[in-house]
């Protein structure tokens, strides 16, 4: 399983790079944020695709990182507020 998150300040390549992690099968779990379980092949795609997405451009905040997790990392997270598309919540 992988977490993705990124910073990017260019509006339209931040949309690409969300479409293209959503294309992937990543759910988003934060405006900025995508988690969910990439084979070796598919992770390598995955970097792939966003680098090629983001190659040569110049924007004031261009960052993005990939965490492996384990489902039992991601499972006893914490959520404090609105989770992405849902009401409050707090989960423990």
């Amino acid at each position: 399983m992988y977490l993705v998150i990124y910073d990017i300040s260019d509006d339209p390549l931040r949309t690409k790079v969300a479409a293209f992690l959503k294309s992937k099968g990543l759910t988003r779990i934060q405006y900025s944020a995508f988690v969910g379980k990439l084979t070796s092949s598919q992770l390598r795609d995955v970097v792939a695709g966003v680098k090629l997405l983001t190659r040569g451009r110049d924007s004031e905040r261009l960052n993005v990182q990939v965490f492996p997790i384990t489902e039992s990392q991601y499972e006893q997270r914490t959520v404090i507020g609105k989770t992405y598309g849902e009401e409050d919540v707090v989960v423990t």
